[in-house]
């Protein structure tokens, strides 16, 4: 079933010429948590604000439940279309304790059985009395989505809901909002800029630039098989190369040599295509084909991220990014040798 139907939408605000958004359709299952993602005014949060009704689009019509609440000349106020807002800030009422806070304008009869049910949903049983500034970040951030779904709503809006937390929190967070989302039987949509964030917790993301949407996808499907280059460059660590596809459909012949890839498409051999490598596609190895000196090597813990000059025929040379083991030792200057894993290899389209 569709929870949240988007149909050509486009905004365009006054004294502006470029739309903020400008075609936009999507289709969210309800359930499901789906994150818009892109860099800074690609219009996500544009997007946020035209499914909550604080924006009207010029174009476009908003669908919640099936039914249209914004466009062919229907408009459904804010307050009247059951959604539930997360802000960045998460607009927390200072003067008052975490029940009331909870509780802000909800007049069901079953007023303090809810409270308590979302209270307990998201893990502050005990702390009802407590005010916005006796809690840690992640608790405020709990008592804003325990508010944004004590009504019930057909959907939850969550506005950058990371941003405000440290990295460990952060990534407790996470699983925590994925959680408490899931056994909510909630519709949720997320707006973020960290691809970290929408990796973890998204059943689907939508990749966002220049105020359209770039491709639609799981995680998987967004991270492994990006359409375009910008997809893939913003979306991960990647190199793009130049090539055309070798008589054996199952290879790009590149500078570097031929690069295998595990993946069905249209084009055809000899076809001038671009692809996309993944840092972890490139696996050191004394076998390898792909040879370059390393320009510099940065220890993550997880992984090391080394830059590899790697000289070309003619004089030229070309900069590989890579994931390393963190057991190897790589040094600056070290001669080091690559094979690629096809997995990761993808045709992309030039934007």
């Amino acid at each position: 079933m569709i929870a949240i139907q988007l149909d050509a939408l486009a905004k365009i605000y006054p004294g502006t010429i470029e739309p903020a958004v400008n075609n936009i359709s999507l289709e969210i299952e309800k359930g499901s948590i789906v994150t818009l993602l892109g860099p800074s005014g690609c219009g996500k949060t544009t997007i946020l604000r035209l499914i909550a009704g604080f924006e009207k689009a010029e174009r476009g019509t908003v669908s919640l439940d099936g039914k249209v609440v914004a466009g062919n000349g229907i408009w459904v106020p804010p307050e009247q279309r059951g959604v539930g807002m997360v802000f960045q800030d998460y607009a927390l009422f200072p003067h008052l304790d975490v029940y009331k806070n909870v509780g802000f304008g909800y007049k069901g009869e079953d007023r303090r059985e809810r409270i308590m049910q979302v209270l307990d949903l998201v893990g502050l049983q005990g702390l009802e009395r407590r005010y916005p500034h006796e809690l840690s970040g992640g608790q405020q951030q709990r008592v804003a989505l325990a508010r944004a779904l004590a009504r019930r709503p057909v959907v939850v809006l969550l506005d950058e809901p990371f941003s405000n937390l440290d990295a460990d929190m952060r990534a407790q967070m996470r699983l925590e909002v994925k959680r408490i989302i899931k056994n909510a039987g909630a519709t949720a949509v997320l707006v973020s800029h960290d691809q970290k964030d929408a990796l973890a917790i998204s059943d689907k993301i939508a990749v966002l630039e220049a105020g359209e949407i770039q491709q639609v996808g799981t995680p998987r499907e967004i991270y492994q098989y990006p359409e375009n280059s910008f997809v893939a460059t913003f979306v991960g660590q990647t190199n793009l190369l130049k090539g055309k596809i070798g008589e054996d459909g199952c290879s790009v012949l590149t500078a570097l040599g031929k690069i295998p890839y595990n993946y069905t498409h249209a084009y055809q051999p000899g076809e001038q295509v671009n692809i996309s490598v993944r840092a972890e596609s490139l696996e050191m190895s004394r076998e390898g084909n792909i040879k370059g000196r390393v320009k510099e090597a940065m220890y993550t813990g997880e992984a090391i991220d080394v830059q590899v000059v790697v000289d070309l025929p003619g004089g030229e040379s070309l900069d590989l990014v890579a994931h390393v083991h963190p057991e190897e030792e790589v040094r600056e200057g070290d001669m080091v040798a690559f094979s690629v894993l096809p997995n990761f290899v993808k045709v992309v389209g030039d934007k």
